[in-house]
């Protein structure tokens, strides 16, 4: 892949497509950011190209507000957290009006001066950025072109997704991959297959439906998996237990049965769990056996024994790959698993990484040093689908080495001046 330093950026309109699809705290009558891990991710990237002199448009997605303006969703808070991590001005071209790249971008664009930076408004408010319709996602990415002379991709958390501005786009513009892109996928082909042993996988989250093509890729490679979250139960509901109300995908029994016989003592399920009546703060709790949760009671943490169970066998580990909390730590009653095992690898040596998504807003949430971590990804849903092996779409546009149509590095006619390359 090209990289950023391989462009002359000097004094040209640089479109970096970032990941700041943060969580929104919408309680009071401002929208306040509740983890901005990902627009600090975003700020090295972005940092480069303006010192190097970059006039620079940065365009993100924020929620699905499904093709059209919702205030809800507007990029304004991260404008106003992207300027002070940056140290200077962010010009935003959000309007209200959902016309992304229209007249008033434009003239913004247009006013930036070498260094300078401009942040469009949520690319999902207009209905070229996720249609299904090659030609309306075309328009959307000739216009998008039309504002810069470059493309550079950074949104590791949205390159598993076809969508204009990760795929169309890049086909339009003189290209290249971003600092964090590049530093998930070193991370990532080490997992995949170059990972220094033991080499652990802890698996959570709420479905074996998400993780089925990770745990059928990774089970040769590790020394162990271990499972907790809601996933753990439909594995101990093939062991023949019953899960009392915890969540369950029957229709995965089966399939789960093959992956323990597969598997054999390299899975490791919980041998106890937190159970309630109902997911509240408020609401009694127990610790029982895995194999003994009383009907009517859910599972929602994995207990103080599986936590010492899960520490052991990653005592030893020299890569470690997380992804999915082992309860509901978001409820102090249900986080202690997860803190247990996060802490657990951060006190390790070796590489290890937390793959993205609720495993990184767990770190922040519980208050782990995210430095104690080799890496944290900010892409969950990219990360899985890059180890189950599947090529992603933002990545393959990236890709110089593969074969192209008639439409790479074209774009329609620049409509800003000094935009020619």
């Amino acid at each position: 892949m090209t990289t950023i330093d391989d462009l002359q950026v000097g004094g040209r309109r640089v479109i970096v497509r970032s990941d700041l699809n943060v969580p929104l705290d919408r309680s009071g009558d401002t929208p306040r950011i509740t983890d901005d891990g990902r627009v600090r991710a975003s700020v090295p990237t972005i940092r480069a190209l303006l010192d190097r002199g970059a006039r620079v448009v940065v365009s993100s997605h924020l929620g699905r507000p499904r093709g059209t303006p919702d205030p809800a969703y507007s990029l304004t808070p991260v404008a106003g957290r992207l300027a002070q991590l940056l140290g200077q001005p962010v010009a935003f071209t959000g309007d209200g009006t959902g016309d992304i790249a229209g007249t008033h971008a434009q003239k913004i664009v247009a006013g930036l001066g070498d260094g300078e930076i401009a942040l469009l408004d949520n690319l999902r408010f207009h209905p070229g950025e996720t249609s299904k319709d090659a030609a309306v996602r075309a328009a959307f990415a000739d216009q998008l072109a039309g504002l810069a002379d470059y493309y550079v991709g950074d949104a590791f958390g949205a390159v598993h997704r076809a969508h204009a501005s990760v795929v169309d786009l890049p086909e339009r513009l003189p290209h290249a991959a971003g600092q964090l892109v590049l530093r998930e996928l070193e991370v990532l082909r080490t997992l995949a297959s170059g990972a220094a042993r033991p080499y652990v996988v802890v698996l959570g989250g709420s479905k074996v439906s998400d993780k089925l093509g990770v745990i059928r890729a990774l089970l040769p490679k590790v020394d162990a998996l271990l499972i907790g979250g809601g996933m753990c139960f439909t594995f101990l509901a093939a062991q023949g237990h019953g899960v009392g109300g915890s969540l369950l995908e029957a229709e995965l029994i089966d399939t789960t049965k093959e992956l323990l016989a597969e598997g054999g003592d390299r899975i490791v399920l919980p041998t106890d769990v937190v159970v309630a009546d109902a997911l509240s703060v408020d609401a009694p709790t127990a610790v029982v056996a895995a194999g003994a949760i009383p009907p009517g009671r859910k599972g929602l943490d994995i207990g103080p024994a599986s936590v010492a169970l899960f520490a052991d066998r990653l005592r030893t580990a020299r890569t470690v790959f997380w992804n999915g909390p082992m309860g509901v730590f978001e409820l102090p009653p249900f986080a202690a698993g997860t803190r247990g095992v996060a802490e657990t690898i951060a006190g390790l040596d070796g590489l290890t990484v937390v793959g993205g998504g609720d495993s990184a807003a767990a770190v922040r949430t519980l208050g782990i040093d995210e430095e104690a971590f080799t890496h944290i990804s900010t892409g969950g849903g990219a990360s899985l689908e890059y180890l189950e092996g599947k090529t992603l779409p933002g990545l393959a546009a990236l890709d110089d080495r593969r074969p192209r149509d008639d439409v790479s590095f074209t774009r329609p006619e620049a409509r800003l001046p000094g935009s020619e390359v």
